[in-house]
């Protein structure tokens, strides 16, 4: 009965949410791009290949140190990447350029699942964190492809959500799915929905063994120095949504009311609202230059408008202190990992729930500062600025802490390399 009222609900929703594609692609091209690959169509790979899915921007960067090494191992196996959103195709293209395979993950309809499979021939299925999508977990199962769960989380929360979808393909979850969990709570909770305990397995979190380009403090210091922030307090805003670039603005004049000359990078999360939010801080009066644009900060420019993908790392490297967004509004924060292994300082707010244990060790060390809305906000950065020894100490906890948890793409790989080797072309 459950499976009847998924695929009712699946058939009724996929042509809205195609619709809605269609209609943000009006707005936005990018939406236009791969629309047919969300009903499984697109060019066959080459030959039998690795499928990774990493659902969006934050994910595909975590995937790059994974897609590196498995690049090193199995050479001659082609790899695809698919994710949802052109944001994350984008930062795959930009990673990874010709040498994956990019696509948009189908729809979770049965026939758009066969279509995909039939194109992509996966010998192996890696899904990063908890993407649960029945019909395509059912489609491994029934082919025999080993499905891996990387880098899994379950929150306590979602668990009567997750065991309700894991009732759909219960037979493929305690048999053919391995489980490389986050923590040992996590694991815990998917054994409670139906994972097979001898196949659940605590590796950690890939977000930790983050790849940093080796030039990146160079590039940051030279993009500091391009933007008249050599003497400045510069500090970035990162992955904001509406609600937050008003705050952040509000923080960079009490920082300036309070005699700080300070230059904000403003990184909103969606390209979509780079021109609304450029607007909005036009009606402000807020003295500002889009990135996009290539003209240069100048010493009294106050926001340097991020519409450009793929920087804000440099940006991060090239920074102060960092506010990571998504925080301050219930979307459920953002990667604060990379601000913290590059020595950053680092602001969030209270709502964390997406990288909870994340933003939790981080607090607990003494390397991010919570707060609980825009005041807070402000005043954090305030005694940032006026401390540059407290800025440094933060800094210094969080990168030994991101260092300390490393290892677990190696323990990851341990158990991909088996299953990769061992599994014939389908």
């Amino acid at each position: 009965m459950m499976r009847i009222l998924y695929l009712a609900a699946i058939y009724l929703l996929a042509p809205l949410a195609w619709l809605a594609l269609v209609w943000r692609g009006l707005r936005d091209p990018s939406y236009r791009e791969g629309l047919t690959q969300r009903f499984g169509f697109g060019p066959e790979t080459a030959a039998p290949s690795i499928w990774v899915h990493a659902v969006s921007v934050g994910e595909v960067q975590a995937a790059a140190s994974l897609v590196q090494a498995l690049r090193a191992r199995f050479p001659d196996i082609p790899l695809t990447l698919t994710t949802v959103t052109p944001t994350g195709a984008a930062r795959a293209r930009a990673l990874f350029g010709d040498t994956v395979d990019v696509r948009y993950v189908p729809y979770d309809l049965p026939g758009s699942v066969s279509r995909f499979f039939a194109r992509v021939k996966p010998r192996v299925a890696v899904i990063l964190e908890t993407e649960l999508w029945p019909n395509l977990y059912c489609g491994c199962g029934r082919r025999g492809i080993p499905l891996v769960l990387a880098s899994a989380r379950i929150s306590p929360r979602s668990v009567g959500r997750y065991r309700m979808l894991a009732s759909l393909f219960r037979e493929t979850l305690s048999h053919g799915i391995v489980i490389a969990a986050q923590g040992e709570g996590d694991a815990e909770r998917f054994r409670a929905i139906g994972a097979n305990p001898a196949k659940t397995h605590v590796v950690g979190n890939i977000k930790f063994d983050l790849a940093l380009p080796a030039d990146i403090r160079e590039r940051g210091a030279e993009w500091r120095a391009a933007h008249a922030a050599t003497d400045r307090f510069l500090w970035v805003a990162g992955s904001t949504h509406e609600g937050e670039e008003a705050a952040t603005v509000d923080a960079q004049r009490a920082l300036e009311a309070a005699g700080i000359p300070n230059l904000l990078v403003m990184a909103p999360r969606h390209p979509g609202r780079f021109d609304a939010v450029a607007g909005m801080l036009a009606s402000r009066g807020v003295r500002t230059v889009r990135r996009s644009t290539g003209g240069s900060a100048a010493p009294d420019t106050q926001v340097l408008l991020l519409d450009t993908l793929g920087e804000l790392i440099g940006w991060y490297a090239a920074a102060d202190a960092a506010f990571v967004g998504g925080s301050l509004v219930p979307v459920g924060g953002h990667n604060l990992l990379e601000p913290a292994a590059l020595a950053v300082a680092s602001i969030t707010g209270p709502q964390v729930f997406n990288a909870q244990e994340i933003a939790d060790a981080l607090v607990a060390e003494g390397a991010a500062e919570k707060v609980q809305d825009a005041a807070g906000l402000s005043d954090a950065l305030l005694r940032l600025a006026r401390d540059p020894a407290e800025r440094a100490r933060r800094g210094a906890l969080g990168q030994a802490l991101v260092e300390r948890n490393r290892g677990t793409l190696q323990r990851l790989m341990a158990l991909l390399e088996p299953l990769i080797a061992g599994s014939p072309p389908p």
